[in-house]
């Protein structure tokens, strides 16, 4: 059997979601359950017998990827969120975009200090998410032991934001 090239399920929109930006639309890969797995075990194999104790990711589409990584690595999974999306008691963090602010939160008992910590997401562009959910799990004590990403567009050096921390991602363009 022919090896998946989780490249061929990625699919792109032209001028989404606005002109001049080509958008990686990873809904292909997720409506192939033999891709799909392809992609959870390649992120698994990467970390499997690494000491990571927890993995967090932001939402929405972080979450995708995210959920079931855990079932594979033995491990339990935080969301972290807008402002008012948690039920419970929350560390935030607020963070400097392009054009204005943005803040995320993470219930206060959902990573602790000294834990060694996976953030996972689908995308890594700029590094402005992923950076943000690191200074959050730093600040309250824990270490990032990686970033974990289904795809890098390499060209907007996002990993150099995240640096020094490692960005391992399943795809480049």
């Amino acid at each position: 059997m022919k090896p998946i090239q989780l490249e061929d399920y990625i699919r792109d929109i032209t001028d989404f979601p606005k002109p001049g930006i080509l958008f990686k639309d990873i809904t292909p890969l997720l409506a192939d359950p033999t891709a799909f797995e392809a992609a959870i075990d390649k992120m698994a194999a990467h970390y499997q017998g690494k000491k990571i104790d927890v993995i967090v990711a932001a939402e929405a589409r972080g979450f995708i990827f995210a959920a079931p990584l855990p079932l594979k690595l033995g491990v339990g999974f935080v969301p972290v969120r807008k402002p008012g999306k948690l039920p419970f008691s929350t560390h935030s963090f607020q963070y400097e975009l392009e054009y204005g602010t943005d803040t995320l939160e993470i219930h206060i008992d959902g990573v602790s200090e000294g834990q060694n910590v996976l953030l996972v997401d689908d995308l890594l562009a700029t590094g402005g998410t992923i950076k943000a959910c690191a200074n959050l799990v730093e600040r309250i004590g824990a270490t990032v032991a990686g970033c974990c990403f289904l795809i890098e567009l390499k060209f907007l050096d996002g990993a150099a934001k995240v640096a020094p921390h490692e960005c391992f991602s399943l795809i480049e363009y």
